[in-house]
């Protein structure tokens, strides 16, 4: 049975919280970059899941809204806070300590690839069809003039921190597959259920590594904290979620494409990085990648048959 069109999701709205998205999660690598400045990584992501899970509860309550309480959804939620926070956030926050943010963002934008990857050959819940592969070769090739050849000079040095980042990519590839498990639940709920799991992993794991009592953050530090657990991860999450729902999880880290050319822009604002002169080419090949990985294919469809 076709689905009614008062319950088919509005193109436009989902490719504008795909931006949102973007630039939530581009914004997050200068947060980390400024946080593990004087917070270890592995505190800095307990307290940012830690902050973000309690909002997310405190928006639930306020809603209305109950949290699940079968174990087998909280084991759910438990797997996939280790696939999307608590490895690679840890990941990450360890290799911006050698890597610059812009680096980073770049590293990690692999995501839609490796989804694409494990789509097409494992699960094979997407069809992984011809618009779909010119979506991940131009939104590469958006990258690769965003960034620049020289970009790329440099690889080699900082080797495991750059290793690290690219594993935190194949996670984030792992949990847009395994989140499309979580289709009965409202957005939210599975947002505030794992980072409460990644909180429960993470704080003991902080308290008996790095001694976060003897840490003396500075005030940058605790904003970036801040504007991580509010912004990049409690509202990105409800966003990603539900987009999970509406675009499928190709569709969903294609928002990686989106994430580096925002990502870099706040690295150069804030951070002083500089920003390759073939970058507005390099944006046309991204929004270009991204727009033939997200668009319904029945738009066209419905085109031809008027």
């Amino acid at each position: 049975m076709e689905e009614p069109a008062s319950q088919r999701p509005n193109p436009g709205v989902e490719l504008a919280l795909l931006l949102v998205l973007a630039t939530l999660w581009g914004a997050s690598y200068s947060f980390i970059k400024l946080g593990v400045a004087t917070i270890p990584p592995i505190t800095l992501i307990a307290g940012r899941t830690l902050l973000a899970g309690l909002l997310l509860l405190g928006v639930m309550r306020w809603r209305g809204l109950a949290m699940p309480t079968d174990g087998a959804t909280w084991r759910r939620f438990a797997f996939q806070a280790c696939l999307n926070s608590v490895i690679p956030w840890t990941l990450i926050a360890w290799g911006e300590r050698f890597v610059d943010a812009g680096p980073a963002t770049i590293l990690n934008s692999a995501a839609p690839i490796f989804t694409f990857l494990f789509t097409a050959l494992v699960t094979r819940h997407e069809a992984a069809g011809p618009r779909k592969l010119f979506g991940v070769f131009a939104g590469m090739a958006g990258i690769c003039l965003i960034v620049g050849v020289r970009a790329f000079d440099h690889i080699g040095q900082e080797f495991w921190a750059e290793v690290a980042i690219v594993a935190a990519t194949l996670c984030y590839a792992g949990a847009a597959i395994f989140s499309r498990g979580f289709a009965g639940l409202d957005p939210i709920a599975p947002a505030a259920g794992s980072l409460m799991c990644g909180a429960a992993v993470l704080i003991p794991v902080s308290l008996v590594v790095e001694q976060p009592w003897a840490v003396s953050p500075s005030p940058s530090s605790l904003l970036a904290l801040a504007g991580l657990a509010v912004f990049s991860t409690a509202a990105a999450f409800v966003i990603y979620f539900r987009l999970i729902q509406t675009l499928g999880s190709v569709g969903t880290t294609a928002q990686a494409y989106l994430r580096v050319p925002i990502g870099v822009a706040i690295s150069v604002v804030f951070l002083g990085e500089s920003l390759s002169p073939t970058a507005w080419a390099g944006l046309a090949c991204v929004v270009a990648g991204v727009a033939a990985m997200t668009v319904p294919p029945r738009r066209a469809a419905a085109a031809r048959a008027v």
